[in-house]
């Protein structure tokens, strides 16, 4: 029975524990295919998909990790906001909340919470990890990148109606020139950022964890409709 659009939407959720066996390419294939039905200004479609897994995901987190712990900047290729403040960084914090407490990490636990961080530089030890980039020819503005969250979106809810979870995440590609040696990246494209897949762990605490969300007052001005 075909999953329904609401409950997609609903019920999915960031997944930051994997079970270890990999999806088949078939299944990965039939995902980004309904991915790619996400809209795009004027039917650009600027979005490029590397699918990575095995020895050169393990390189790609090997590096990653690496270079992090002796503390190498990040070189990420698409424009960073700087710190959250305000509401933003209290939405941050509340779900860093929620996913320490899941995973009893305690607040003074320096060393579990620096593996927490490193799990994201590690893709969350994905057996799959979807690197979206796009045509450096386009580069330089913002309409790109924006397409490409758009089949991000698309990607993790397409995935979670086929009975993959996924997460989002950008710590993954921070190290850019490790993701783009191992993933055959080639500099033609600009790496955006790339997505953790597979068949989610039930035994991880973390998986369990669903974030609040704004409410549509707090979100959305209706103007020119009467009450």
């Amino acid at each position: 029975m075909a999953v329904q659009f609401d409950e997609v939407v609903k019920g999915r959720r960031s997944i930051r524990g994997y079970r270890p066996e990999r999806p088949p390419k078939a299944l990965i294939r039939e995902i980004i295919e309904l991915a790619m039905r996400a809209p795009s200004s004027l039917n650009t479609q600027p979005w490029n998909f590397y699918v990575v897994a095995g020895e050169p995901l393990d390189r790609i987190r090997a590096g990653n990790t690496q270079r992090n712990l002796a503390g190498v900047p990040d070189s990420r290729e698409f424009r960073s906001h700087g710190a959250y403040e305000g509401a933003h960084r209290e939405r941050q914090i509340e779900i860093a909340k929620q996913l320490f407490a899941a995973m009893d990490i305690p607040r003074e636990d320096k060393a579990k919470r620096q593996d927490w961080v490193l799990r994201g530089f590690r893709q969350f030890d994905a057996p799959v990890s979807v690197v979206i980039t796009y045509d450096r020819s386009i580069h330089g503005g913002d309409i790109a990148p924006f397409d490409c969250g758009a089949v991000a979106n698309a990607l993790v809810n397409a995935a979670w109606s086929r009975g993959l979870g996924c997460v989002i995440n950008s710590q993954g590609i921070m190290q850019s020139p490790v993701v783009r040696e191992h993933a055959g990246i080639p500099d033609d494209q600009v790496i955006m950022i790339c997505v953790a897949m597979g068949y989610p762990d039930d035994t991880f605490p973390a998986n369990a964890v669903v974030s609040r969300r704004k409410s549509v007052d707090e979100a959305a001005v209706f103007v020119g409709f009467e009450d």
